[in-house]
């Protein structure tokens, strides 16, 4: 018998194994603490990750985070362009002009190209094979 806490055993539902260190388990680790806010999504994220889904649960939550037109990476592309424009982030006041521009700018463009190139394709092509489309 394995030692691994997910070891399958027949009969049972299939367990969810542990969160890879080196992997999304490192990268929640490595953002702790640094905003309550960003608390509630990697807590969230834990949770999707570790959470027994169906299917239709896999379909639906594939779809909102990447592979829907309207997406949760997209939300993020368009909060990076938000936090990165002093006309919406008050935070940003203290920069001389030009620095305020071009940190709009990199804001604007990572948006622009995370919409226009993100890799949501990839997300939508499985959630097909997923379905069996």
């Amino acid at each position: 018998m394995s030692d691994s806490p997910w070891h399958h055993i027949p009969g049972e539902a299939t367990p969810i194994p542990p969160l890879d260190e080196d992997g999304l388990g490192g990268v929640l680790d490595d953002t702790a603490g640094l905003h309550s806010d960003i608390n509630q999504i990697r807590d969230s994220i834990r949770n999707l990750a570790l959470s027994p889904l169906t299917v239709e649960d896999t379909k639906n939550v594939l779809a909102a985070l990447a592979g829907a037109e309207q997406n949760l990476v997209t939300a993020i592309g368009f909060l990076v362009e938000r936090l990165t424009n002093p006309d919406t982030n008050p935070a940003l006041e203290h920069l001389d002009a030009e620095t305020a521009k071009q940190v709009q700018a990199y804001g604007e463009q990572y948006r622009y190209e995370l919409a226009e190139f993100g890799p949501h394709q990839h997300a939508a092509q499985a959630i097909g094979l997923i379905a069996g489309i």
